[in-house]
């Protein structure tokens, strides 16, 4: 494995994260041209295993031959318990040049197996003489990896996300759902039942929501993106604001887009608003204000504000300060 501390993550835009099926080489380029804000490009889900290595090559030469722009560029490997994996490391680092960031490790059950790709990654590197080292981003897919998420995410100074697929996840609890990343009508409560006989409210839960939450946790205490993983039903317009909503709510840096249509909505909803930032600058000048005046604490618009104010607004600013500049 490396040595070292961890190093601080890829600080570009992380919005939307664009899935092309590396069988598919013909769409690099329209991925190329879009929107997102990464591109994943998928040997693993999307390739059938007769066509592995044919796809590889066309990673490899799409990585050398294609303009990526300033965008982040993934490559999501096949799992560590694959016949496939090894060589998808090694041909790639040898052969695909520098423009790669990241590998995307799925299934990931245990440090272990993060382990292995850093110690294979960082042989590579030095057989070639690469110069940057990739980065890691981590899949967790399954109950056994969720359980073991943070052990995981301090596995190995590269590591720079976590990612929550939850269609394999889904699978691994037994959760009854039609679609991947999306909701079940069955999940909720009802009111309590009351003495009149009237019909009772049922309430819809988030049937993903500790999953998301024990993840952003993970990803945050070391400092790393939490990504939402996908939703299959692209024609849903409605469905993928939502979902991406909840998660930029909660923290999460980004989401998956598994079609082009999706990139728009997630990047829209993982922007901070006019008002947000407008919000935020204020705080940091009324706190700025109260500093000239030896004051530790202010109110603004009726209510208080203090450091805690001051970090978030910080936060919310850095964020729109990338994102300006990347649409630049």
């Amino acid at each position: 494995m490396t040595d070292g501390l961890r190093e601080a993550a890829d600080v570009r835009p992380c919005r939307s994260l664009l899935s092309v099926p590396a069988g598919s080489p013909a769409l690099f380029e329209k991925a190329a041209r879009s929107k997102a804000d990464a591109v994943i490009l998928d040997l693993e889900d999307s390739v059938a295993p007769d066509s592995k290595a044919e796809a590889r090559a066309s990673v490899i030469a799409g990585l050398r031959d294609v303009d990526w722009g300033d965008r982040i560029v993934c490559l999501r490997i096949n799992a560590c318990d694959t016949p496939f994996m090894y060589r998808d490391l090694i041909d790639t680092i040898e052969q695909g040049g520098d423009r790669l960031d990241a590998i995307m490790i799925p299934k990931v059950n245990s440090p272990a197996e993060v382990a292995v790709a850093d110690m294979l990654a960082s042989q590579v590197e030095a057989a070639v003489g690469r110069q940057r080292p990739l980065g890691l981003e981590v899949l967790i897919e399954t109950a056994a990896g969720l359980a073991a998420v943070d052990a995981i995410a301090a596995a190995s100074p590269r590591i720079q996300a976590l990612h929550l697929g939850l269609g394999d996840f889904a699978a691994s609890l037994g959760a009854r759902t039609t679609v991947i990343g999306g909701q079940s009508s069955d999940y909720g409560v009802l009111s309590e039942a009351t003495d009149d006989n009237r019909a009772r409210a049922f309430h819809p839960g988030d049937i993903w929501h500790y999953a998301l939450a024990r993840l952003l946790v993970a990803a945050r205490a070391l400092g790393l993106r939490a990504i939402d993983g996908p939703y299959a039903d692209f024609r849903d317009v409605e469905g993928i604001t939502s979902l991406a909503r909840r998660s930029a709510a909660m923290g999460f840096d980004g989401k998956w887009a598994i079609h082009p249509s999706q990139i728009d909505p997630i990047n829209r909803c993982f922007t901070p608003t006019e008002a947000e930032t407008s919000r935020a600058r204020a705080i940091l000048e009324a706190m700025e204000a109260a500093r000239r005046d030896g004051r530790a604490a202010v109110t603004l618009d009726g209510r208080m504000i203090d450091i805690a104010s001051i970090k978030q607004a910080v936060a919310l600013i850095g964020k729109v300060d990338r994102i300006s500049s990347k649409e630049k």
